[in-house]
């Protein structure tokens, strides 16, 4: 069988081209170019699926993402040779992959320049116990560049825009990610949230009554027909939004590609390359140091804290559920840490869960 760690290599290159083809499961798109899937490196390792047995059952992979097609978690993932899903949330999304509708899911939960997405931690806080089987295998960087977007013909060039538009539409990630533009040329403009950047531009392209505005990629423009006003209206050139892969680990679909689990690490892995782990916990907020106590615990185990995000446990008013996402280069000293310190996590919290362990790509890529 292919030894594969994640999907995250299999990239969408932003000049590239895909053509999409109907099928009775969604849609699926593969490249117009010669290249195939058995030559897409994967973390580190090349797969050269076509002499293996499994290929057909790789090149069946399904992958949900949110839609509509042409959002920004759209492009990705549009290189991947498989059964690419839009979901109209990413609720929708968890719910496929837990169920098992779904193989892999590609959920964005973070901006360079807007912070955290606060959605996806919503659903992987999972305070009713509805995704217990979903984890984290994997992350992709992808550089977003956003463009401002009309009904095709409504304005022949923004040179000669009137100022007229009335209303905007975006995913309310992407307000914060282009605050100087907006607040230099749409100071007062009506902001509509919408469920993605690609669904913005699918309004605007059908709408012909108002004079809608759209945030979205160039990626969107050309798949739903609209003109592109003016591009890379983002506040940073280096705006680039982190997606993790999700999969469902009693899933036999995936089990069956083995995926290696970074912890502990495989024989003869680069030991430059971080290992991240993401863990969620929820404290007693009345006890205290309980808050310092429970993070001195990565600190004993030599894990690296990297970011930690909160929000609500629901349970009780300002008490909050903790994510933690922490680092460590792989050893064999440390090849337990994480497991030893999960296990002390339980005894000093009141509740902590594994979300995952993956290879950091910032690392891999350095």
């Amino acid at each position: 069988m292919p030894r594969l760690t994640c999907l995250s290599a299999a990239l969408y290159p932003s000049r590239n081209r895909c053509s999409p083809h109907r099928s009775n499961r969604g849609l699926r798109w593969t490249q117009e170019q010669t290249s195939s899937l058995a030559d897409i490196e994967i973390d580190g390792f090349r797969s050269h699926l076509h002499s293996h047995k499994s290929f057909s059952s790789i090149m069946a992979l399904r992958v949900a993402f949110l839609g509509p097609l042409a959002s920004f978690s759209h492009q990705s993932f549009a290189r991947l040779s498989a059964d690419l899903q839009p979901k109209s949330s990413f609720t929708d999304a968890f719910a496929a992959l837990q169920q098992n509708e779904v193989d892999y899911a590609v959920i964005p939960c973070e901006n360079s320049t807007n912070g955290s997405v606060v959605q996806t931690l919503d659903l992987l806080a999972d305070r009713d116990n509805s995704y217990a089987d979903v984890k984290v295998c994997g992350e992709y960087y992808l550089t977003v560049h956003h463009c401002l977007l009309a009904r095709k013909g409504l304005y022949p060039s923004w040179s000669e825009y009137d100022g007229s538009i009335t209303k905007l539409y975006t995913h309310p990630q992407a307000w914060g990610q282009c605050e100087t533009f907006l607040g230099k040329y749409f100071k007062g403009v009506e902001r509509q949230d919408v469920s993605s950047t690609s669904k913005g531009g699918e309004i605007i392209s059908k709408d012909t009554k108002e004079r809608g505005g759209a945030i979205a990629s160039r990626f969107a423009a050309e798949h739903h027909g609209t003109d592109v006003l003016v591009e890379n209206i983002e506040d940073r050139a280096d705006n680039t939004t982190r997606f993790l892969i999700l999969r469902n680990v009693l899933a036999e679909r995936t089990a069956q590609l083995e995926f290696e689990q970074p912890n502990p690490p495989t024989e003869g892995c680069a030991l430059e390359t971080t290992h991240k782990t993401l863990i969620s916990f929820l404290i007693d907020h009345t006890a205290p140091g309980a808050l310092a106590n429970t993070l001195l615990i990565f600190k004993n185990h030599g894990l690296n804290l990297t970011s930690i995000n909160t929000r609500p446990s629901l349970k009780n008013p300002w008490q909050y559920i903790f994510f933690v996402e922490c680092g460590r280069t792989p050893s064999e000293e440390n090849k337990d840490a994480v497991y030893k310190a999960i296990n002390d996590l339980k005894q000093v919290t009141e509740l902590c869960r594994d979300l995952g362990t993956w290879k950091d790509q910032l690392s891999a890529n350095a």
